[in-house]
């Protein structure tokens, strides 16, 4: 991957450029006067560091940056007292603490932790150290307009990682609720905002592992969003109880944890 910086960047952009090129073992080069797609025949992957965010340009012509995008429909309805169906299916208090193992463009997170307010606790995994790179960055410094929100996105921590293998770190009942949102089994018609990142996401998804390591970590309730055909709501091992949405093309299904002593 190049790394480069926006045009007239200044030197501390510069230095965070040359950093992150040493951090994901990739190269730095001066702007100068070349154009992204210049710099992308060289490479493929181009990361480019501005003042403002960071600009992922993909071999495939798609580009991503960071932004709340769904989730600040989402926060603002919250604020004025409405339901969302994450943290209905969830139950989600505030105080409460929330691993979202599947974390993508944060939006689940940022409303999680809207909820779960100030004394809550939202942590995210994501697998694509680059969609990591991109959110935290997003989430410390995008600014909505709106002081809740900017908040709630200040106070999610961002881990790069496969989130079985960070499940399998954490002790017993370590978090209230934990979330999955893994690629569909079948296929929906996606937001813009989400288009480019499907290359890089991750399509297996061990299920019967997940939800293995999410009930030993989960105190209150395992939360699974899917497709509405999806099997892994009715397979053997863990029945979910699933909220059923009319006008959805996809359902939330959750596992009550229910209390075990042995598990404490």
């Amino acid at each position: 991957m190049l790394i480069t910086t926006s045009f007239r960047a200044n030197v501390q952009t510069i230095e965070t450029a040359k950093a992150l090129a040493e951090d994901l073992h990739g190269e730095y080069v001066e702007r100068r006067k070349q154009s992204v797609k210049q710099l992308a025949i060289k490479r493929g992957d181009v990361l480019v560091v501005g003042k403002e965010r960071f600009e992922w340009y993909q071999p495939n012509g798609e580009k991503f940056f960071f932004h709340p995008s769904s989730a600040m429909f989402r926060v603002k309805r919250l604020l004025r007292g409405e339901k969302d169906p994450l943290i209905e299916a969830a139950q989600l208090k505030p105080g409460d603490s929330v691993l979202d193992c599947t974390l993508g463009l944060g939006s689940d997170a940022i409303t999680a932790s809207c909820a779960a307010g100030p004394n809550g606790k939202v942590v995210g995994i994501e697998k694509n150290p680059m969609t990591a790179l991109l959110v935290r960055e997003g989430l410390n410094t995008w600014e909505t307009g709106v002081g809740e929100a900017d908040e709630a996105m200040k106070r999610i921590s961002v881990i790069s990682g496969d989130s079985i293998e960070q499940l399998k770190k954490l002790p017993n009942r370590s978090f209230d609720i934990v979330y999955f949102d893994p690629m569909f089994e079948e296929t929906i018609q996606e937001s813009t905002s989400i288009a480019p990142l499907r290359h890089a996401a991750e399509h297996y998804f061990d299920h019967e592992m997940a939800m293995q390591e999410a009930i030993r970590v989960a105190r209150k309730r395992v939360v699974l969003k899917d497709h509405w055909k999806s099997t892994r709501f009715t397979a053997d091992s863990y029945q979910f109880q699933v909220i059923k949405r009319k006008t959805a093309q996809f359902h939330y299904g959750y596992i009550q944890i229910k209390e075990d002593k042995g598990l404490k």
